[in-house]
């Protein structure tokens, strides 16, 4: 996350954990419902959450829904009966969409938009009164005994465009999965997994695009999957961060197989505050990545590229199986003196490599030759969009039975099948993409 977007990080929370607090305080019902309808029971999701019993299901009809909502109960399901007419709008005003801040909440088959913050945020960073900004480090020193990241949760069949920062967020957050989505308009990134260890998420079968960033980790470790989906036509595709401004550096471990991560220099876009553009695949101080089988295609400026945050270095990371075509350089290494790549194995489908002798050794514990930043193939970033400004998506697919019972999600997950996630088609998930 910018630090530039820390302040007002706090200053939204704050704001709805006071929504929060309040929607408790006149809640006139007890919560003993197993189902609750929107609007038939409950005229407003907040009001549905108020009744909704642990476990229990909050069904919403179609309707536009101005309001941000906050879920604070361990087990519920909100579920949207129409995905693309089932909609949380923000107006541009209220900071979120939907909050889950309990343990095994499940966020499936509805629109999320117009929120200045996030569309659909789930984070364990929380107390008695709801979210909560961490004390002045900001999130550098969470304490995960005071703020134990929250267990099982499920993002699916979610459309998430045109809200400020992130479409679909989950932070200080262990065992979940974000599936069959789609994020646009974004101005950080469309899906974003950050601060964990042990992690268990899974990331499938979704759709980014329209974004500054398709999809963004940070600090986000040990068991991330990253699988099946299409990063395609944002100004970056997909990063791997090492980042100080949150805790448990450095960033290791995932799993990014089965992707198409193209054409990543999309005008019709938000900026993103670091100013990327025209980059398929970046890491940044991240480490131990285990990257194959994606196609990595129409990236100006480079289809990987490593570089190091502050002394925190890129390392480690193996490229196999790749289809590059048509990059700018399919891999370039502009990592500065300060952390200096080491232990990198570029993909021997690379067939160009920047600097030119990148490849010729990924031994650990050796510095690798680097380039200059300048020496990357040159692409102007252009002035981007407002997020508000990104046009909305095509109908997105619905989620088979809307009318099921509210899930039960597991204590875990463990590795997806990865024997599902060959080399995409360079047409990966395109009846859902914009244009």
């Amino acid at each position: 996350m910018p630090a530039s977007s820390r302040g007002r990080l706090a200053a939204a929370l704050a704001a709805l954990a006071l929504a929060a607090s309040a929607l408790a305080a006149c809640a006139a019902e007890p919560a003993t419902l197993q189902t609750v309808a929107v609007p038939a029971d409950a005229s407003t999701i907040s009001e549905a959450v108020a009744r909704v019993a642990e476990g229990g299901l909050i069904l919403v009809s179609p309707g536009v829904y101005p309001e941000q909502v906050l879920v604070d109960k361990p087990g519920v399901t909100v579920r949207g009966l129409d995905r693309n007419d089932t909609v949380v709008d923000g107006e541009g005003q209220r900071p979120y969409g939907i909050v889950a801040i309990a343990d095994g909440v499940s966020i499936e088959n509805l629109t999320v938009t117009g929120a200045t913050f996030y569309g659909v945020l789930v984070t364990g960073l929380h107390d008695e009164n709801g979210p909560t900004a961490h004390g002045g480090g900001g999130y550098t020193h969470l304490d995960p005994e005071k703020f134990p990241p929250v267990q099982r949760f499920l993002i699916d069949h979610v459309t998430a465009y045109n809200n400020g920062l992130y479409g679909l967020y989950a932070f200080d957050a262990q065992h979940g999965v974000i599936s069959n989505s789609y994020a646009s308009g974004s101005a950080d990134s469309g899906i974003y997994v950050g601060q964990c260890r042990d992690c268990d998420i899974t990331v499938r079968d979704n759709i980014a695009e329209n974004n500054a960033v398709g999809f963004e980790n940070a600090n986000a470790s040990d068991s991330v999957y990253i699988v099946g989906n299409r990063f395609s036509r944002n100004r970056v595709g997909l990063t791997l961060i090492s980042n100080y401004q949150e805790a448990f550096v450095p960033q290791a471990g995932n799993t990014v197989v089965g992707n198409l991560v193209s054409d990543n220099v999309e005008p019709t876009s938000p900026v993103q505050a670091d100013g990327g553009f025209g980059i398929g695949i970046g890491i940044s101080g991240g480490t131990d990545n285990d990257i194959r089988d994606n196609r990595i295609t129409g990236n100006a400026r480079a289809g990987i590229l490593l570089a190091g945050t502050e002394d925190l270095r890129a390392q480690g990371n193996v490229f196999t199986g790749n289809a590059f075509e048509a990059n700018g350089v399919d891999t370039a290494n502009i990592s500065g003196p300060r952390a200096p790549a080491q232990g990198n194995c570029v993909d021997p489908a690379a067939v160009t490599v920047l600097p030119a002798t990148l490849a010729a050794d990924c031994a650990s514990g050796v510095d690798q030759p680097a380039a200059a930043s300048a020496e990357l193939p040159a692409s102007v970033a252009p002035p981007g969009v407002s997020f508000r400004a990104v046009p909305p998506p095509p109908p997105q697919p619905q989620l088979p039975d809307p009318d099921a019972p509210a899930r039960s999600l597991p204590a875990s997950l463990g590795a997806p099948d990865l024997s599902r996630y060959t080399l995409p088609a360079a047409d990966l998930l395109a009846a859902g993409a914009r244009g």
